[in-house]
């Protein structure tokens, strides 16, 4: 199973649904189920945080927390620099953009040691307890 760390504010941003992508420096091309895990480190761009702000953010959201794995998505398609994409407003310009559906935010978040930089691999004790938080017909995702 493939996972992706996304430093925070993002990474609550996307477990909440209202971001629908990770911006990144290269493609990648995975598709399919990935884990989204919420990164050591915070993302305090000061272009971002009005868009945080309006999102609802709150440090006291559980899925505000650094180093666990907070959902689980499909990573479907990745938009490439340059190209004409309608991302929206979380897309950073020169990036290519890693698009999510199906994001199901976990009841709690799961303590994992992440890696910043693309796609890792999560280790199937990850993998389990993700498989044992999920309701059934999400559960069937996770089955790579």
């Amino acid at each position: 199973m493939q996972a992706i760390s996304v430093k925070q504010p993002y990474a609550w941003a996307i477990a909440r649904g209202h971001q629908r992508l990770v911006n990144q420096d290269h493609g990648t091309a995975h598709r399919g189920t990935v884990l989204v895990h919420a990164a050591m480190r915070v993302d305090l761009d000061s272009r971002a945080l009005p868009r945080v702000r309006e999102a609802g953010w709150s440090p006291a959201d559980p899925l505000a927390t650094l180093g666990a794995v907070i959902a689980v998505a499909n990573l479907t398609g990745v938009c490439v620099p340059g190209a004409v994409c309608e991302c929206g407003p979380w897309a950073v310009l020169g990036d290519h953009h890693w698009t999510l559906e199906g994001i199901r935010p976990l009841r709690r978040p799961i303590v994992a040691v992440g890696y910043q930089g693309g796609l890792w691999t999560a280790q199937p004790s990850l993998v389990a307890e993700v498989r044992a938080m999920l309701p059934e017909p999400a559960e069937r995702l996770l089955t790579g």
